[in-house]
């Protein structure tokens, strides 16, 4: 059955397994996603510049490109959500996959009804629907728009995802305190699976290298060892 009171989603499947593919588009019709597919990646390139997605399904192991240059070049010309789809389910394997500008993984073989919901959180975020409010936030040069996801260090844009805006969020709104990376996995709905594979420290990164924070001395986003991260509330001098 589908979910009539939510806005259908278009998704766009990149997979070179044609029965895993098609399996997993028949399950996501049935709730209320529409799902294109491609078979590798160029053509999953080519398909998602036609633009309109609301979310990317990207296996790691496609011919032509494999999904980690895929997500790069995607998230240079697009901030649309990317799942990655692993069968290499080591820590190093999802970090360097969050690394390329993956919101999000999830490890094969997977459940269709996890994968459902990870895509759900995923465009709820996009589409703003979950976690922040509608309140702008400022913090020194620091400015956050829920309404429109947009970042701006010193009136400047900040290009971030959707799941990169969420924890800046979740941090801005305690600027000043302490926040485990566990709170932070509760704030944004991830399982504790999350914390061992680090994904919120490769998300703190990337935000970092966003934001013009340096990695080895910041004083924007802050790592309190051993406890977990701090947005000054000041901002940088």
């Amino acid at each position: 059955m589908t979910d009539s009171a939510a806005p259908a989603i278009r998704a766009l499947l990149i997979e070179d397994d044609e029965r895993l593919a098609e399996l997993t588009i028949r399950f996501l019709a049935a709730h209320g996603v529409d799902t294109r597919h491609a078979v590798d990646g160029p053509g999953g390139l080519a398909e998602a510049e036609k633009g309109g997605f609301d979310v990317v399904l990207l296996d790691i192991m496609l011919p032509g490109r494999d999904g980690i240059d895929v997500c790069r070049e995607l998230r240079s010309r697009s901030d649309v959500p990317v799942i990655m789809l692993t069968a290499c389910g080591t820590e190093a394997d999802r970090v360097l996959g969050l690394e390329s500008g993956a919101d999000d993984y999830i490890a094969k073989p997977y459940s269709t009804r996890e994968l459902l919901a990870r895509v759900r959180a995923v465009v709820r975020r996009a589409r703003g629907l979950a976690g922040p409010g509608q309140k702008t936030l400022r913090h020194g040069p620091l400015l956050l728009d829920p309404g429109n996801l947009r970042v701006e260090i010193d009136g400047a844009p900040v290009p971030v995802t959707s799941f990169e805006f969420a924890l800046l969020h979740a941090l801005a709104e305690r600027a000043g305190r302490v926040v485990s990376r566990d709170q932070l996995l509760d704030l944004l709905h991830r399982s504790a699976e999350d914390a061992f594979d680090r994904s919120i420290d490769v998300h703190v990164s990337r935000l970092r290298r966003k934001l013009g924070d340096d990695p080895r001395q910041p004083r924007l986003l802050l790592t309190v060892r051993g406890a977990g991260y701090m947005l000054a509330t000041g901002g940088p001098p």
